[in-house]
């Protein structure tokens, strides 16, 4: 490999494209189960006030129907799944960013007890408003 550097290189390069081909045929497998890990973590965004917590998750196309929070040991789980609508599975794709799937998020919460707990959906987020005991 030494005495040719550019066949080492191209060596590299093809194993490369190899290695992330077979990562792109992973990622737009579809899922076998429903009970499959997540695949992606939606953003969020945690804000406190003297009263509440404020939790932001960016969902943007998710039925709010298909979506779980659970407040375990200081730590608030949201979950749920994101499904390319029917309408829309036999589309040719342009541009596909959004991520498709299982998603969750697990999310540290300040310390403290909460006594009511709501949530909405606004704008594609989910809302959640953690009152303080």
């Amino acid at each position: 490999m030494t005495e040719n550097p550019k066949r080492w290189m191209w060596s590299e390069a093809i194993d490369m494209l190899a290695r992330a081909e077979r990562l792109h045929q992973q990622f737009f497998q579809p899922p076998s189960t429903v009970k499959e890990s997540a695949t992606w973590e939606p953003p969020v965004d945690v804000l406190e006030t003297e009263h509440e917590v404020l939790v932001l998750a960016a969902l943007p196309g998710v039925d709010p129907d298909q979506v779980e929070a659970v407040i375990d040991r200081g730590t608030l789980a949201i979950s749920g799944q994101r499904i390319l609508p029917a309408a829309l599975r036999n589309a040719f794709i342009h541009r596909l960013e959004l991520p498709q799937g299982r998603f969750q998020r697990h999310v540290p919460l300040p310390s403290g007890r909460y006594h009511s707990v709501k949530h909405s959906m606004i704008n594609g987020c989910l809302f959640i408003s953690l009152r303080k005991a």
